[in-house]
């Protein structure tokens, strides 16, 4: 190979941080390289990193690898002594190009791999800038970066380090730019994106830098939000859901659980009945409105009742899809010393979880039979409606913006045809 490669796991801060890497080692004048971006949310998603590092030697002999991302952050030495891994970099190191003019040579010991400071001493979070997400048709931008909470499963915190904002005419420049390069649809994305601005002067809020994007560049066409906490949503915000059509109709919500006693085991700040109260609200504003949600079966202590409230939970809220999580302990978590579960009930909890988000899933579809979607078509051949429901779009050019009417659904996607003209 020549050049480098990248390999994104994780999040969608991670495949905008990844643009950021491919960036600086180019510039730094790395070749032959692999980074790869790693994730540390699950023990699941650690094994999945090691596992591809692995086939990247094999497929790579000569390459030099190089570890980097949340899982790096939090388990470097578990990186650092795996013989296919030339060098190991923090995720403050991996955005730097000083990083990747500084490697360490080949075949050193496994502590002269490593370069990994600590990510809490971070105080900001310097802008970046690119012109492109490769393999997106969406841009992201980050927005935020870390955490200030402290969930009790929760490891990411110390892979990020504590919260910080990129300044919101930064921001404004990356959009400008991304559009610039043809994105039509814009996501901000951030470990606690909704966390925004509270380390900047005057203390801007996430909604208040949306709506300043959204007026001073008017060519963005369509702007998301990727997942944020419903009880730090503020005024401007829940404003322009109601009054911006530009901004979409979709959220992913982070609610992790349905059962209050477990939420506050889990050090969560809100109750179910705030996240059903803030489901609603959102709905009286945008009736066309999706959510979507990250949900954890199997948490330390969860009983068959506690696992039901979260069943129902999902239900009453009218989630269109679920994205499941087994419990997965994670070392130095306060959630990995709690009594355990046994891993073939925590499997077969989340197992069922998924059986709810797929019914929840098939009731969306049913609903958006026989509308007429604005769908921006993907790379993949699928497409996205404004409230983020995929549907098969195979033979339409991606980028494209097209008006379809919408046929059916095999339980996963809907189908769609070409609109008629709109009658003027």
């Amino acid at each position: 190979m020549s050049g480098v490669d990248v390999i994104t796991f994780g999040c969608r801060l991670n495949t905008y941080e990844s643009e950021i890497m491919r960036a600086e080692a180019e510039k730094a004048g790395l070749n032959n390289a692999v980074l790869v971006n790693t994730c540390a949310v699950t023990g699941e998603a650690v094994r999945q990193a090691r596992q591809a590092i692995r086939r990247a030697r094999r497929d790579n002999p000569h390459a030099r690898i190089i570890v980097t991302g949340c899982a790096a952050q939090t388990e470097a030495a578990i990186f650092s002594q795996m013989p296919e891994v030339d060098a190991v970099l923090g995720n403050e190191e991996k955005l730097n190009r000083a990083s990747y003019r500084s490697l360490p040579d080949f075949g050193v010991a496994a502590e002269e791999k490593l370069r990994v400071n600590d990510i809490m001493s971070v105080k900001a979070t310097a802008p970046q800038m690119v012109r492109h997400i490769e393999g997106h048709v969406r841009a992201f931008i980050q927005v935020q970066n870390g955490c200030d909470h402290r969930c009790t499963f929760c490891i990411i915190p110390y892979g990020r380090g504590n919260s910080r904002s990129v300044p919101m005419g930064a921001v404004v420049d990356q959009a400008r730019r991304l559009v610039e390069s043809g994105y039509r649809e814009i996501v901000l994305t951030g470990v606690d994106a909704t966390s925004y601005g509270g380390d900047l002067p005057g203390q801007p809020t996430l909604g208040l830098l949306a709506r300043t994007l959204l007026r001073q560049v008017p060519d963005i066409l369509r702007l998301r939000l990727s997942s944020i906490d419903g009880i730090e949503a503020d005024r401007h915000l829940l404003d322009l859901i109601a009054d911006e059509p530009r901004f979409m109709p979709h959220l992913h919500l982070s609610l992790q659980h349905g059962d209050d006693m477990i939420l506050k085991r889990m050090k969560r700040r809100h109750s179910s009945s705030d996240a059903l109260a803030f489901v609603e609200q959102v709905r009286r504003l945008r009736p066309e409105v999706s959510f979507g949600a990250d949900m954890i079966a199997g948490f330390p202590t969860e009983t068959e009742d506690m696992f039901a409230n979260t069943v129902r939970h999902a239900e009453d809220c009218g989630l269109s899809f679920l994205h499941v999580f087994p419990y997965s302990p994670r070392p130095g978590t306060p959630a990995s010393r709690m009594p355990q579960l046994d891993r073939a009930l925590v499997k077969e909890r989340a197992a069922r979880l998924r059986v709810t988000g797929e019914a929840l899933q098939r009731r969306h579809l049913d609903r958006m039979i026989a509308t007429r979607q604005t769908v921006l078509v993907e790379m993949s051949g699928f497409a996205h409606t404004e409230n983020f429901t995929l549907v098969e779009a195979s033979g339409l050019t991606p980028r494209a913006m097209v008006d379809v009417e919408i046929t059916g659904h095999n339980g996963k996607h809907l189908t769609m045809q070409l609109a008629a003209a709109r009658a003027a």
